[in-house]
C-alpha cells in the first residue's frame, strides 16, 4: 500500500504561500500517480517523500506542531498528605493518657497508634472506590425472574471483613480494657470514620443491635444465642451486620404516628410482617431490628407508641432467598452515597417479638443512645480529617509570594476550625467514658452512677445535635481553605461535607432532639439538670485555681446560672420554642467545662488557649435570645407572619 507523510512545515504560521501551494501540487501529482503509476512518476513521488522526510528530521514535532501534546506548564500543586491520624491528633492522645488506666494505657495507645496509620493506606483507598463505584439495584434477572440484587463493590465487601479483624464492633463487648473499652472503641471509630467510605453506619446499627440484645439475654436466650455472637465477632466469616429499620412513609421521628408496619403471630410463636419501610440504610444487612403493631385476633392494633413492639427479623432465609423482602429502589441521596439505602416492601417477612408487647420504643432506647455517639463520632471525625488535611495544605500552596500559613488571616481562619473541631472531640470522648462507665465502671457508688446516668440521658442528644451542626459549618469553611481546588469532587474534599451533613438528619434532627432533651428534664422532674450542674462544677474545680482560666470558669458558671435560672421561669410552651437555644446553651456550657477542665490537667498552652477562646463566645443563647423577646406569644405570631408573608396558598394555613 502507497503511503507518505506529510511536512509540518505547512502547518507552520507565516506568510510563505508560494510553498504550501507546492507542496499542495506535488501531493495532487503523488495522488495522481498512485491511481495511473508511471515510471517518471513513481521516481517524481519517490523524491517528494525524501524532501518531506528530510524536512521533518530538521526539528522535532513537538517544536513546530503546537497540537502534538497537551502543554500544562511547569507549575503542579501538591496535594495535602495524609499522615498518621492518631499520632498529629494531640487531643485525643492527651484525654486517653489522662483517663485510661495505667495497666490498659500502653495496649490502648499501641492499638490506635498503628490503626492511626491504616486509616491512610488501604482503609483510604476502599474508600474512594466505593465512592467510585456506588452501589445499584438488579431488581430483575435476565429472564423476568425477581431477584433484587444488590451489587456492591469489591471494597465495600472487604470493609465487613475488616471491621470483624479490627474489632470496632467486637470490641466493646469483649471488654479487655474494662470501663474503658467504649472509650476505646469510639476513639478507633474516630480514627476510621472519615476513611470508612460510611461503613461506619452499618457498624452503628450493628453496635446498637448487638448491645440491646445483650439486654435481652435472660428473656430472649435463643435469639442472643443465634445472633450475639454473630454480631460481636473478629471472624470475618461469621461476622453480622444489622439494620435498623423504623422511618416509613409518614417520617423517621414519629415512629409513634408513622409506623404502619403490622405483625401477625404465627401458631409456632413467630411472626409475619406486612409494611414498607421508606429508609433502611445497610440494605445488605444480614439482620435487622424494627419495630411493628400487633394485630390481635380480632384484627385490632393499638395506635401511638403503646401499639409498638421490637421485632428480629434475619435478612435472607436459610436458602439464600430474601425473607418476604422487595427491594422497591434506591435512595439517590446528597452524601453517603457509598452506602446502599433502600426503600423495601416487606411482604410477609418471618421474624421474631423480641419486646414486651407495646414496649417496643423503651426496648429501643440503647440502641439510639449507641448509634447517636455514632454519629456524633462522624461529626467530629469529619471536622479533624478536613482540619488535618487543611492545615497540611497550608505548608505547600503558595498565594501572593507566600505559604498560607505565613498569612495571619488564614491561620486565624483555621485556629477557629481548631478550636471547634477540639471541643467537638472531646465532647464525644467524655460521652464515650460514661457510656463505659455505665456498663462496667463502679461510678464511686449505686448513686453516683445513678446520677451519671441522668447526665448521660440528657447529654447524649447535646452531643448529637450540637456536633452534627458544628460539622457541617466546620468542613465547609475547610473546603474554602482550599480554595477552587475544595469544589472540586476529585479531590474527595467535596464528600466530606456531603457525608457529614447527614449527621444534623439521621437520628433525629436538631429541633426533634431539642425536644428530646426536654423530655429528659421532664422525666427526671429536673433532677437531671440538678446533676448536670454538679457534673459542670466538678470539671470547673481545677479551673478556678489556676490564674489563666478563672475568669473563663467564672463565665461558664454564670452562663449555666444565667441559663437554668430562665429557663425554670418559662412557661411550658415558651420553653418548647426555646428548646433550640436552651439546647446550645447547654451543650456550649458542657463543652466549655471540659476543655477548661482538661486544660486545668495538662496545663498546655494550646489546650489553654483552645478552653478560653471556646469560652469568649456566647454560651447563654437562651437568655440572650430572651432579651430580644423570641420566646413570647408575641413572637410566634411574627415568625409565622414572617414566615409566610408573600405565600400564595393562604387557604392551607387553616
Amino acid at each position: 500500500m502507497l503511503s507518505f507523510r506529510i511536512s509540518p512545515d505547512i502547518f507552520i504560521s507565516g506568510n510563505n504561500v508560494s510553498k504550501r501551494n507546492k507542496f499542495l501540487l506535488r501531493c495532487k501529482s503523488s495522488f495522481k500517480a498512485a491511481i495511473d503509476p508511471k515510471p517518471k512518476q513513481n521516481e517524481v513521488l519517490n523524491q517528494n517523500l525524501k524532501k518531506a522526510k528530510d524536512s521533518n528530521s530538521k526539528a522535532p514535532v513537538s517544536s513546530v506542531f503546537p497540537f502534538s501534546h497537551a502543554k500544562l506548564g511547569p507549575f503542579k500543586q501538591e496535594r495535602p498528605s495524609l499522615d498518621n491520624q492518631f499520632h498529629q491528633d494531640s487531643l485525643l492522645k492527651g484525654y486517653l493518657c489522662r483517663h485510661v488506666g495505667e495497666e490498659h494505657l500502653p495496649a490502648v495507645m499501641s492499638d490506635l497508634g498503628r490503626f492511626g496509620g491504616r486509616v491512610t493506606e488501604d482503609l483510604y483507598r476502599n474508600s474512594l472506590q466505593m465512592e467510585a463505584e456506588q452501589p445499584k439495584l438488579e431488581q430483575l434477572d435476565a429472564w423476568g425472574s425477581r431477584v433484587d440484587r444488590l451489587v456492591t463493590c469489591r471494597a465495600w465487601q472487604d470493609m465487613k471483613g475488616i471491621a470483624a479483624e479490627e474489632g470496632l464492633v467486637a470490641s466493646a463487648y469483649e471488654r479487655n480494657f474494662g470501663e474503658w473499652s467504649r472509650l476505646y472503641q469510639f476513639a478507633k471509630l474516630y480514627l476510621y470514620e472519615p476513611s470508612a467510605g460510611l461503613y461506619g453506619c452499618p457498624l452503628a446499627m450493628t453496635n446498637g443491635a448487638a448491645k440491646t440484645i445483650e439486654i435481652l439475654k435472660d428473656t430472649q436466650p435463643w435469639i442472643y444465642d443465634r445472633a450475639f455472637g454473630r454480631l460481636t465477632s473478629r471472624d470475618p466469616s461469621k461476622f453480622w451486620t444489622s439494620g435498623q429499620w423504623m422511618t416509613e412513609k409518614r417520617g423517621g421521628s414519629d415512629v409513634a404516628g408513622g409506623t404502619e408496619t403490622l405483625a401477625y403471630e404465627q401458631p409456632d410463636g413467630s411472626y409475619k410482617l406486612y409494611g414498607y419501610k421508606w429508609f433502611s440504610s445497610a440494605t445488605d444487612a444480614d439482620i435487622t431490628l424494627t419495630l411493628a403493631r400487633v394485630v390481635d385476633k380480632h384484627g385490632n392494633v393499638v395506635r401511638g407508641t403503646a401499639g409498638l413492639s421490637l421485632f428480629y427479623l434475619e435478612v435472607q432465609l436459610d436458602n439464600g432467598n430474601m425473607n418476604g423482602i422487595q427491594m422497591m429502589k434506591l435512595k439517590n441521596k446528597f452524601g453517603t452515597r457509598q452506602l446502599p439505602t433502600a426503600e423495601l416492601l416487606i411482604d410477609g417477612a418471618i421474624a421474631h417479638r423480641i419486646s414486651d408487647e407495646g414496649r417496643g420504643v423503651a426496648s429501643i432506647a440503647q440502641m439510639l443512645t449507641i448509634t447517636r455517639i455514632h454519629t456524633a463520632v462522624h461529626a467530629s471525625s469529619a471536622m479533624r480529617r478536613m482540619v488535618n488535611l487543611a492545615r497540611d495544605f497550608a505548608t505547600r500552596r503558595k498565594a501572593f509570594g507566600k505559604f498560607l500559613h505565613q498569612h495571619p488571616l488564614h491561620m486565624k481562619t483555621l485556629a477557629a476550625m481548631e478550636v471547634e473541631t477540639r471541643a467537638a472531640a472531646i465532647f464525644v470522648l467524655e460521652v464515650a467514658r460514661l457510656y463505659g462507665r455505665q456498663e462496667l465502671g463502679d461510678c464511686g457508688g449505686q448513686q453516683q452512677k445513678m446520677h451519671e446516668a441522668e447526665v448521660l440521658r440528657l447529654v447524649v442528644p447535646l452531643l448529637k445535635l450540637y456536633t452534627g451542626k458544628q460539622s457541617v459549618a466546620v468542613t465547609s469553611e475547610g473546603l474554602e481553605s482550599f480554595g477552587g481546588q475544595g469544589y472540586i469532587e476529585d479531590t474527595d474534599l467535596p464528600r466530606i461535607l456531603r457525608d457529614t451533613q447527614v449527621c444534623s438528619i439521621w437520628e433525629g434532627t436538631t429541633n426533634i432532639l431539642s425536644l428530646d432533651v426536654l423530655r429528659a428534664v421532664s422525666k427526671s422532674k429536673g433532677s437531671v439538670l440538678v446533676h448536670f450542674k454538679n457534673q459542670v462544677h466538678h470539671h470547673l474545680s481545677g479551673a478556678h485555681e489556676l490564674s489563666e482560666l478563672a475568669s473563663s470558669a467564672a463565665k461558664v458558671v454564670s452562663s449555666l446560672d444565667q441559663t437554668l435560672a430562665l429557663a425554670t421561669k418559662m412557661t411550658p410552651d415558651h420553653l418548647m420554642m426555646a428548646s433550640r437555644d436552651l439546647s446550645y446553651s447547654l451543650a456550649r456550657i458542657y463543652m466549655g467545662a471540659l476543655l477548661l477542665d482538661h486544660a486545668g490537667y495538662t496545663k498546655h498552652d494550646n489546650d489553654i488557649i483552645t478552653a478560653k477562646r471556646w469560652c469568649e463566645q456566647d454560651l447563654s443563647l437562651l437568655h440572650t435570645s430572651n432579651q430580644g423577646n423570641h420566646f413570647s406569644d408575641e413572637s410566634q405570631k411574627k415568625n409565622a407572619d414572617l414566615v409566610f408573608d408573600g405565600y400564595l396558598r393562604p387557604d392551607r394555613l387553616d
